[in-house]
């Protein structure tokens, strides 16, 4: 019987020598792991599990990101915000953490208005204040803007702020969201004080393109990948700030470190948390937090996995299969740990 062999054309053959080629062994990855922010069973914020969450994350080395999309940062009122702020610098004691600038808007609203310049810079403010670096949320008033005059709105933040982080968010997370076009990313390269920008298109092309660009323009940029689906993104040059790194901050550690060490065990302990990033943030997407909630509970890390009152939920069903996964999480880890971790 005939052997059907799929067509490989001559293009198709030299993207996958390029791919191989932009692979960087033994990079230090740099990571930022986005806090989930848990809830009580009685539906209030548990402070106590959220700060313990904090201080477990940085303790494994990675640098924790607060009131982002995985801490509800858009369900949460401006004093929250701020409380979160303040539990996060006394827990972290003068240790670095991001956290999200973000302002509520609506569509219609307009950078001169409420939900514009004058409330992000606010923000930004507030966070430095607190000893944290600013992540720019987009927003309706925001993503509206012509590009060259998006690109003056961040430099205009910038002039204010000497160290922030910039955010392409896709639309299956918030509706507010926008992936800049290759011209807008390169205006924001040449925007000094951001120093990086998270990007979540959930597309590995677009992280590819976004790469290239910053290493033909500004090798200190950092590209911190938000696609929780292809987490193995920083072989190729990306960091990353991750909703799925709050599930197993140690684990991600661990799986860093290997890489570092040129240890041929990080593609296995990859591919595990790959597998939990790709049940987790199966449709609908913003559903994850309900099961980042239901994982670190199984880890004992919190009491509850209610998630926030508003958010969408994960079957319950779905416990049985997340603590397989932690299971065989534990086991791999123990078996790294007796062999000597990263080598």
């Amino acid at each position: 019987m005939e052997t059907i062999r799929p067509d490989r054309s001559a293009q198709a053959v030299a993207t996958t020598a390029a791919l191989t080629q932009r692979i960087i062994p033994q990079r230090k990855i740099e990571g930022i792991s986005a806090i989930l922010l848990p809830f009580t069973e009685t539906g209030e914020i548990d402070f106590a599990g959220f700060t313990r969450h904090v201080a477990h994350t940085a303790h494994t080395g990675l640098t924790p990101a607060v009131n982002m999309d995985t801490g509800y940062v858009n369900l949460l009122d401006d004093a929250t915000r701020r409380e979160v702020l303040r539990q996060t610098q006394a827990t972290l004691g003068g240790q670095p953490f991001v956290a999200g600038a973000f302002v509520p808007s609506k569509p219609g609203d307009t950078w001169q208005g409420a939900s514009g310049y004058a409330a992000v810079y606010e923000q930004m403010a507030l966070i430095q204040h607190y000893g944290g670096t600013p992540v720019v949320f987009q927003s309706f008033s925001l993503t509206a803007l012509a590009p060259d005059q998006m690109l003056e709105a961040y430099a205009a933040l910038g002039r204010h702020c000497p160290r922030f982080i910039g955010f392409e968010l896709g639309t299956m997370f918030a509706p507010f969201g926008k992936i800049y076009d290759l011209a807008t990313y390169t205006g924001l390269l040449q925007i000094l004080q951001c120093i990086g920008a998270k990007h979540s298109s959930l597309q590995r092309g677009l992280e590819w393109q976004r790469l290239t660009l910053r290493d033909q323009m500004r090798p200190d940029f950092k590209v911190y990948t938000g696609n929780d689906l292809a987490i193995d993104m920083v072989i190729y040059g990306s960091d990353y700030l991750l909703g799925i790194s709050t599930f197993a901050p140690e684990a991600f550690a661990v799986r860093d470190a290997l890489w570092a060490a040129g240890d041929e065990r990080f593609y296995e302990l990859n591919d595990l948390l790959q597998y939990l990033g790709f049940f987790a943030f199966r449709p609908p997407v913003p559903a994850y937090k309900h099961s980042a909630a239901q994982f670190l509970k199984i880890r004992g890390q919190i009491a509850s996995d209610r998630p926030h009152p508003l958010a969408e939920c994960r079957p319950a069903e779905d416990v049985a299969i997340l603590r397989d996964i932690s299971e065989r999480l534990d086991t791999m880890l123990a078996e790294i740990n007796v062999g000597g971790g990263a080598r």
